[in-house]
């Protein structure tokens, strides 16, 4: 799955296109490296996406689906942080 898709859907980011800025602007981190709203997203990859204003977050994604509700969504990622 996307990246900028998984965000979305695991509710990580509200808005897909909020998710695809956050990427291009260098915000967000895909195991360790600089992402693009591209990026494949796998089970066990460590996504860490920080905020122009000083939060971060730390996740390990544990599932895909390509649609959730607003319960699934907090297990398809456990914050590391």
């Amino acid at each position: 799955m996307r990246l900028d898709k998984y965000l979305k859907v695991s509710r990580l980011i509200k808005r897909r296109e909020a998710a695809k800025e956050f990427i291009e602007k260098g915000f967000v981190r895909l195991n360790g490296k600089i992402a693009k709203p591209s990026s494949e997203v796998k089970v066990d990859d460590i996504i860490d996406i920080s905020s122009p204003f000083g939060h971060s977050i730390k996740a390990k994604v544990t599932e895909i689906r390509a649609v959730s509700t607003i319960k699934d969504a907090a297990q398809m990622f456990e914050v590391l942080q």
